[in-house]
């Protein structure tokens, strides 16, 4: 038997590869699904099942491609409804993979069709739990997102995500292994650990939803507690995953590598959404106006999610060299599939043919240090929680997540300045003030992380009594 997980850091998702005897069983896999078919054909085995724990809304999983391409068929908990062909699992339906077998768990909550795949050995004893997001290592899927679907209010569903998790999850033994669908940096839970593996175990002892003594009354208010809107994008994607998609290599394939004149020509054409996803110290220096900074070594696809409320704009790329068809296959991965061409050979080709570049101000914390004396208008773009816990008293929070909640509070007439944890975030909120006509920011290098090494006082959280 093996079990592999395929972890991908930009999604904070865990898909699942399992092979015994020959056949192999994939889990909650990624849109792109070559690698798939390739470990089977390296394993010379086949893919007998593709199991989803739910109907997905932070990404766009490669059930329907993957099936297409094996004649797998594609297995949902109970309550699934589809646009194609899916086996609809019965609670404790068992399925045979080679020597072992997956049992499908019901555990309705964080949407209603919500399952756990129960891994059991060629013995018969189980071994590993697939949990979705319906147990996450340090918490347990939000149960806002299905609201509408399910008609039901989110602390319905978290009462309904109480009883899955007493009455299928807690029971098993301490030793079974605890595979779950996201880790930290996902938006489908609040407060999940950086790491991916982990046992039931050791959830009953540090998972604060998991407390042997709970009432149902304490675990829906705690797990409704401080919940903080989705992403817009998240609906979408739950009605691609329902209803099919197209092919992520048509999407790549069909982008077209433009010159510099035939990418402004594109681009006034069709009011695409220029993204620029090099790295944030390169957007600084010279951009093309108007374009919009998301870098691929951050948590692109995420931020991509957040803030292009528009899934179908038109999309124009600049990127790296040779990063052209990684950038597509990231947007399609959360359902941004509008991408139409790119800047064949990068900012220089742009250079090169004398057009126009904008910059991004920026100073270093030390200079900010001194500039912070003179009552500047200062903004802290990085996530409540993180405000929360330590700021300056000086830069009120303006989430990136909800930068356009906040636009009335920046000046247009005046200089002010814009800081994250490190960097990456504040260049995104400053090309997005840039592109809508905040003309005079400037962006502290190396953000809170270079500014609490200066002089500057910063607030830190204190924990109420009641609270300790």
């Amino acid at each position: 038997m093996k079990i592999e997980q395929i972890y991908t850091g930009c999604l904070a998702q865990g898909a699942y590869y399992i092979e015994s005897n020959g056949e192999v069983a994939i889990i909650d896999p990624l849109r792109e699904v070559q690698p798939y078919i390739d470990r089977a054909i390296d394993d010379n085995a086949s893919i007998k099942y593709i199991f989803e724990t739910h109907f997905h809304a932070d990404f766009v999983s490669g059930h329907v491609t993957l099936s297409e391409k094996t004649k797998a068929p594609i297995v949902f908990g109970p309550n699934a409804n589809t646009s194609y062909d899916a086996i609809v699992a019965t609670d404790g339906q068992v399925f045979q993979v080679g020597e072992i077998t997956i049992t499908c768990l019901h555990t309705p909550g964080h949407t209603m069709e919500s399952a756990c795949y129960l891994l059991k050995d060629k013995d018969g004893k189980d071994y590993a739990l697939f949990s979705g997001d319906t147990v996450f290592l340090g918490d347990v899927g939000r149960p806002d997102l299905a609201q509408k679907a399910a008609h039901m209010t989110q602390e319905q569903l978290a009462g309904l995500l109480f009883d899955s998790i007493r009455s299928k999850i807690m029971p098993l033994a301490d030793d079974v292994i605890i595979f779950p669908a996201h880790g930290a940096g996902s938006a489908c839970g609040k407060n999940l650990s950086k790491e991916t593996v982990g046992s039931i175990g050791d959830q009953k002892a540090t998972n604060y939803a998991l407390r042997a003594n709970m009432t149902r009354e304490e675990f829906i208010a705690e797990v409704t507690d401080g919940l903080l809107p989705p992403p817009a994008y998240f609906p979408l994607n739950v009605k691609l995953n329902k209803e099919g998609y197209g092919n992520v290599e048509d999407i790549i394939s069909n982008a077209k590598a433009l010159n510099a004149k035939d990418f402004e020509l594109l681009a006034n054409e069709t009011s695409a959404l220029i993204l620029d996803v090099r790295n944030e110290n390169e957007f600084a220096s010279g951009h093309i106006p108007n374009s919009i900074f998301i870098g691929i070594n951050g948590a692109f696809a995420p931020w991509v999610g957040a803030l292009i409320l528009d899934i179908k704009q038109p999309i124009l790329l600049v990127t790296p060299l040779g990063k052209e068809a990684e950038t597509i296959k990231r947007l399609a991965r959360v359902g941004y599939d509008a991408t139409i061409g790119y800047l064949d050979g990068g900012l220089e080709t742009w250079k090169n043919a004398g057009f126009e570049l904008e910059t991004v101000n920026c100073i270093s914390a030390e200079t900010f240090e001194e500039k912070i004396k003179e009552n500047i208008a200062v903004f802290d773009v990085r996530k409540p929680g993180e405000f929360t816990a330590e700021h300056l008293n000086e830069a009120p929070s303006t989430p990136l997540d909800f930068l356009n909640d906040h636009l009335s509070e920046f000046p247009k007439e005046k200089e002010f300045y814009l800081f994250c944890a490190g960097g990456y975030r504040s260049m995104i909120a400053a090309s997005i003030l840039k592109a809508r006509g905040y003309n005079n920011v400037i962006n502290v290098n190396g953000g809170f992380a270079a500014i609490k090494k200066t002089g500057i006082k910063t607030t830190n959280f204190v924990c109420p009594t009641s609270m300790k």
